[in-house]
């Protein structure tokens, strides 16, 4: 019998928006869900990685020969030449990896999450996308919640380092509010 092809679907949206709160929901209906971003920090910590960044920028993304995850926030959301860089370097193994992970569920439909499935050009991979939206005032809040050393500078520029909610919910199947 030849196997049944998984509907992949891509669940995204701006930081803040509660993509996590949703794609539990999901998750709690026995829909799978990979978590590109955990998948990402695991990814960083591999030889590979590290190599990566130490031939690439030395060692401002370490300290004490660890990679610093706040200094690599300031590459990613500060400079979009090394942003687009770290990127090219890490969505490929994502994306293998969660091929992978789908190929192993049991689930005819999987779905993976992650924030920047446009910016990333990544919605090729998928059969529908869902963006979750939510007022921003609202995203502002859950993101000081989430991290409170964070100023409400900080949390914009990352806001505004995304592509706009309005062009994600555009270019999306489904938009599911969150506010």
């Amino acid at each position: 019998m030849r196997p049944q092809k998984k509907t992949k679907i891509a669940l995204t949206g701006g930081i803040g928006t509660g993509k996590t709160y949703v794609s539990k929901q999901f998750s709690d209906m026995g829909i799978p869900v990979f978590y590109a971003d955990e998948e990402a920090k695991k990814l960083y910590d591999t030889k590979g990685a590290i190599a990566f960044f130490k031939e690439k920028y030395g060692d401002v993304c370490f300290t004490n020969n660890q990679l610093d995850y706040s200094k690599l926030a300031t590459f990613v959301f500060s400079d979009l030449e090394k942003r687009k860089q770290i990127e090219a370097f890490i969505h490929p193994l994502v994306m293998q990896n969660f091929e992978d992970w789908a190929s192993q569920q049991d689930s005819n439909i999987v779905m993976l999450e992650s924030a920047i499935i446009f910016e990333a050009g990544l919605e090729k991979f998928f059969d529908k996308i869902m963006v979750v939206d939510a007022p921003l005032d609202v995203r502002i809040e859950r993101i000081k919640n989430r991290n409170p050393k964070l100023s409400e500078t900080e949390i914009l520029q990352r806001i505004n380092s995304q592509l706009s909610q309005e062009e994600k919910c555009t270019r999306s199947d489904v938009i599911i509010w969150n506010g």
